[in-house]
């Protein structure tokens, strides 16, 4: 592993050590450790030194890290409320701007409106491993946004910051495999999200064979800490359950004989770093690196979870106004609070058919409040480009998966020629594309009578495999 970050932190570790000797002129010690820090805070933004910015950073943050989630809480709060826009600095832009509104004036409005936090955080980032301290800042933040919601304002500088320094051209793509240090491996099981790696013995069999590969993002000044992983397998066909990915007594199938890598975990590793964006940019480079190695390649699909399926489909069962549900099919989808009826064969014939279609209504119809498709696992694969490949009924029968999502699994392909225009679609136009089976599933407009009806065509009556391997084209 490069050791460059590693000296880079000692020697920024140094000069912050040196720069202590100018902490005399910062202010003295308060019975009050907020009103302290806030005056540290004034100090940094009128530091000129490098040295002893770097000390005033680290001296802030350690107190940060010292501090009770409450004084956390009063930081946050004091952040919000006194490192804002210069307001008559603002004022005065803005009638200068009214007045004469050149590009000089305009520098000086933009300039002006940027709160005094920004600069604060961008300081705070000079402190050694400061950058990994602001992102578990964000994550205590994030917790903090539910309580006060005003909060949202100091979130919206952290995530704009955030959104630069983890540009995708300052991240590392890694192969990660039985050979990667211990302590990275070690992360990998604590991070997995999806599906659960019962130690280290199972993270060997995720790993080494032939016919698996994992790849995470790392930042320079998190070098040994993954921000994003995404876990693979090599297959000769897409895949409807996990159980036949991860079997400890599945066949390993030659990586030279694969056609399809299947995606089936991304998992992001840190919280602090909530909603900014490079999980698409992981999956774009991860297809990159496996059709230059393994030119036999020819589908790149998803085995995805489905969070929130479960709760959309039992508040539905309890809307008495459902449209989409008739009062036949409500009391048929009873059985899915039979504990175990994903045993009974009976039941799992009498259910196949209405969830496949109140999943492609959940898909296709159900939003949110603010108007978005309201899985996010598909805002995001759709949103990259992929389209609504296939359903899978008991795709996953762990107890999440259950919970979440009664075990649907869906698969997203990503068919690299269709990618852009996908993305169009969906991001422009909030199109769901998807293939004619499923579309049929629901329909094109409401008829004025529940649309999932209790039985359907017979399950097996499309062969949704045969259409992905004919490429049949989307709607």
């Amino acid at each position: 592993m490069n050791s460059a970050p590693f000296l880079l932190s000692d020697m920024l570790q140094a000069i912050a050590d040196k720069g202590r000797r100018f902490l005399s002129l910062a202010p003295r010690e308060t019975d009050d450790p907020i009103a302290t820090v806030s005056a540290l805070c004034d100090t940094l933004l009128s530091s000129r030194g490098e040295a002893s910015g770097m000390a005033l950073a680290q001296d802030i943050l350690n107190r940060w890290q010292g501090f009770s989630r409450e004084q956390q809480r009063d930081f946050m709060v004091m952040l919000l409320e006194r490192f804002g826009p210069d307001v008559q600095r603002l004022e005065r832009a803005i009638s200068a701007y009214k007045a004469d509104p050149n590009p000089e004036i305009l520098l000086e409005l933009h300039l002006a409106a940027e709160p005094r936090r920004q600069e604060l955080i961008r300081r705070l980032n000079l402190a050694p491993q400061g950058i990994r301290t602001l992102v578990r800042m964000r994550e205590v933040l994030l917790g903090l946004r539910e309580e006060n919601p005003d909060l949202a304002a100091v979130d919206a500088d952290f995530a704009h910051l955030f959104g630069s320094w983890f540009n995708r051209g300052f991240l590392l793509l890694r192969p990660i495999d039985w050979s990667t240090p211990a302590n990275i491996l070690e992360k990998i099981i604590r991070y997995e999200a999806v599906h659960d790696i019962g130690g280290w013995d199972e993270l060997r069999r995720r790993l080494e064979p032939d016919d698996r590969r994992c790849f995470a993002f790392f930042h320079p000044q998190l070098s040994d800490d993954p921000l994003i992983f995404v876990e693979v397998a090599l297959t000769r066909e897409i895949p409807s359950n996990i159980d036949e990915l991860l079997r400890e007594d599945r066949p390993v199938l030659g990586a030279e004989d694969a056609t399809t890598a299947v995606f089936y975990s991304i998992s992001n590793c840190q919280n602090g770093l909530r909603g900014v964006s490079f999980g698409n940019f992981l999956i774009k480079q991860v297809v990159e690196d496996l059709r230059r190695d393994h030119p036999k390649l020819q589908t790149f699909v998803t085995l995805s979870p489905v969070p929130g399926f479960a709760g959309w489909l039992a508040r539905e069962r309890r809307n008495e106004a459902s449209e989409i549900l008739s009062q036949t099919t409500r009391e048929l989808l009873g059985l899915l609070d039979q504990p175990g009826w994903e045993n009974d064969g009976q039941a799992r014939e009498q259910l196949e058919a209405p969830l496949k279609t109140a999943a492609a209504w959940y898909f296709l119809r159900a939003r949110d409040s603010k108007g978005r498709a309201i899985d996010p696992v598909a805002r995001f694969h759709l949103g990259n480009g992929a389209r609504l490949e296939r359903l899978n009924v008991l795709g996953d029968r762990s107890p999440r998966a259950m919970r979440q999502a009664h075990g649907l699994m869906v698969n997203y392909l990503y068919k690299l020629d269709e990618i852009e225009a996908n993305h169009e679609a969906f991001v422009g136009r909030g199109e769901v594309v998807t293939t004619p089976a499923i579309r049929r599933l629901v329909p094109a407009e409401k008829s004025g009578r529940p649309l999932i009806p209790t039985m359907l065509a017979p399950v097996g009556a499309v062969d949704e495999t045969k259409q992905v391997n004919a490429g049949e084209p989307r709607p």
